[in-house]
């Protein structure tokens, strides 16, 4: 077995774990876990969230309310979330972190603006005694664990879809427009869709978009189209559904009619409507609750001082720039297009047909056969 069906595999098995400690109760504290299984507190346990922007819609609509909810379920409703988010501000987070130590939070979730700006604050966390469970992006210092999507694989999803749907040769030409150089994930996204990408088209322009911001990845469009032509851009690789919208906005400025494929990430309501209406190719779904529920499982099992159980949830080892071996779960991603809206999203409850198919994008989605 190669190392990525190793990766692919852990990962399924890391699900698997976690979808059966909870259905057993062990996660709950009603199941004998064995092991460590006198926990070290009761049910009285405070998760300090640490998220970092707003410009994501997936951080407010997703993850703070699916975390809440399952450390709610977990601690027979004793537990509390105290949820912060730093805005794209990497000295906001660092501020609201020295405020949950002070107040003396049990365990940490951290999603970290600048992953390694934050490192001596997850320093000062681990002396106070505090456990930090790095949250989405993989954060400096001594983190006692990690989850994530399969970074690298997303990127893999979408340099793979935007060479399927081309599918001319490499001397087509397309703009890369990257994450923020503050998010490790983006390089991870990058690496794993030059992997695709690299030698099957000509990157003509390639951008790491400040901040993640879809009015950068505008600015940076219009640069690539004054530069290259809009005519010769066969394509655009965009890391994630925000950038796509500034992105698809420069086209039609420039008055782009027949839209190049544009790839995304984050299966936003904005994008899923983008890529019903044919605007944007594609994203990709990351099963949001899955992250959520076993993130929220972790910071309760890793206060708890259940071992056993923390472990089956982490299988997994990744190396940040600082430490190494931390224990860690991936979980895996899928494609989004116009023909599996049905199979992700909906299926999951992410969103509703009445959320899609408003008004405006009622006919398409007849079209689809979505209703």
């Amino acid at each position: 077995m190669n190392s990525r069906t190793r990766r692919i595999s852990i990962a399924i098995t890391a699900s698997t774990l976690t979808f059966t400690l909870a259905a057993c109760g062990v996660l709950d504290g009603s199941g004998d876990g064995g092991g460590e299984e006198s926990p070290s507190v009761g049910d009285d346990i405070t998760v300090g969230l640490l998220l970092p922007e707003k410009s994501n819609s997936r951080y407010e609509k997703f993850d703070y309310p699916i975390i809440k909810k399952r450390v709610d379920l977990l601690t027979d409703g004793k537990g509390e979330v105290v949820y912060a988010n730093a805005e794209q501000d990497a000295d906001k987070q660092d501020d609201q972190l020295d405020q949950m130590i002070a107040d003396k939070v049990d365990v940490l979730l951290l999603d970290a603006v600048d992953s390694h700006a934050i490192a001596p604050g997850v320093k000062k966390a681990k002396e106070a005694g505090i456990p930090v469970i790095a949250y989405d992006r993989l954060a400096e210092g001594p983190i006692d664990a990690y989850i994530s999507f399969d970074n690298e694989a997303v990127g893999q999803v979408q340099g793979r879809a935007l060479i399927d749907e081309l599918n001319g040769g490499k001397t087509q030409k397309i703009v890369m427009m990257n994450g923020a150089v503050t998010d490790p994930n983006a390089a991870q996204f990058k690496a794993g869709a030059l992997g695709e990408l690299s030698g099957k088209v000509t990157i003509a322009k390639s951008y790491d978009t400040k901040d993640w911001k879809p009015a950068n990845a505008r600015a940076n469009m219009m640069a690539a189209i004054s530069s290259i032509g809009v005519d010769n851009i066969a394509g655009v690789y965009s890391a994630n559904d925000g950038m796509a919208g500034g992105i698809i906005s420069a086209l039609k400025a420039a008055g782009v009619a027949d839209l190049p494929p544009v790839t995304g990430q984050d299966a936003e309501l904005d994008g899923v409507q983008r890529i019903v209406a044919g605007d944007q190719f594609m994203s990709v779904y990351k099963p949001y609750p899955q992250e959520a529920e076993t993130a929220a499982e972790m910071a309760v099992a890793r206060v708890r001082g259940y071992g056993i159980e923390f472990d089956a949830l982490t299988p997994d080892k990744i190396d940040s720039p600082t430490h190494k071996n931390i224990p860690s779960n991936l979980v895996q991603v899928a494609s989004l297009t116009r023909e599996t809206i049905d199979t992700t999203v909906l299926r999951d409850g992410i969103y509703t047909v009445e959320q899609i198919c408003t008004a405006k994008y009622k006919a398409a989605c007849d079209s689809l056969g979505i209703k």
